[in-house]
């Protein structure tokens, strides 16, 4: 069966042209649904392409793991993920552009507020829901805090951040391994009272990349349309639109990266006791 995507153009004005240049394929990290996904990367897209002049086509995988698949086939040309700093992928050569202008992600471990689990050892034994198995704040981090803590679960892989989280609501597994903040956003917008049971040091937020077949001066417009996003009142009132799609708790702008930022990233997945899945 062939693989489900979205794929939405996002060229503005002339860049619908035939005589457009063909349109990159940016490709989306879904750690919530589809539609929520592109909700928030439409306007966003939009304005990249837009102020850059460069064309990006979105494209968003089924699940996460299949976004992953598809870049390290070729597939794609920019990415935003934080799932190509394992060892093989990293020999990939994808270049790290910006990143969203924040104090960090963390991995956690949550539990409902209601439940009597107390611990990471009252786990044993138990489902516990996770992203993907390629998700780092969502799979590794939370999934390594187990095994640092001697404790055995049963992993049951979502698909993305907020299924996983769904799973957790519907009580059919007792934790779940989460991103921090896609977690508080979505206890937000559903009223929802939980407890973190393990937290993680922070990692700089996901990155924008470019694969090694974009130029240099098409990715250097693209980075500079992303960081400039939060200064431009235009780009201010699309990120303010994105963040009100998912119901965001803050309409995060994008900051100019390079790869020193991720080296927690490379240092964490050489050293964690989890199985890499590369």
């Amino acid at each position: 069966m062939k693989s489900f995507w979205i794929s939405l153009i996002l060229m503005l004005g002339t860049a619908c042209h035939a005589a457009s240049p063909s349109p990159y394929a940016f490709g989306v990290l879904n750690q919530r649904s589809l539609q929520a996904t592109a909700a928030y990367w439409n306007p966003i897209l939009s304005y990249v392409t837009t102020r850059s002049g460069v064309p990006l086509e979105l494209h968003i995988g089924r699940t996460a793991n299949e976004t992953t698949d598809r870049v390290t086939a070729g597939k794609l040309d920019f990415a935003y993920t934080n799932h190509l700093f394992t060892p093989k992928r990293d020999r990939l050569g994808w270049r790290v552009l910006a990143r969203q202008d924040s104090a960090g992600i963390r991995g956690q471990l949550v539990v409902l507020d209601s439940s009597p689990v107390r611990s990471l050892a009252a786990l044993a034994g138990k489902p516990v829901a996770f992203a993907n198995p390629y998700g780092f704040t969502g799979y590794y981090v939370p999934m390594d805090a187990l095994l640092r803590a001697g404790v055995k679960v049963v992993p049951v892989f979502a698909g993305n951040q907020e299924a996983a989280m769904g799973q957790l609501v519907s009580g059919e597994v007792a934790a779940a391994g989460v991103n921090h903040q896609v977690m508080a956003d979505f206890a937000k917008r559903h009223g929802l009272k939980y407890r973190v049971l393990s937290d993680s040091d922070p990692y700089y937020d996901l990155a924008v990349m470019a694969s090694p077949r974009v130029s240099q001066t098409d990715g250097e417009k693209v980075r500079e349309a992303f960081v400039g996003m939060a200064e431009d009142p235009e780009g201010q009132r699309m990120l303010q639109a994105a963040a009100r799609e998912v119901g965001a708790s803050k309409a995060w702008g994008f900051a100019p990266a390079d790869e020193r930022d991720y080296d927690n990233y490379r240092a964490f997945l050489k050293a964690t006791l989890v199985p890499l899945n590369e």
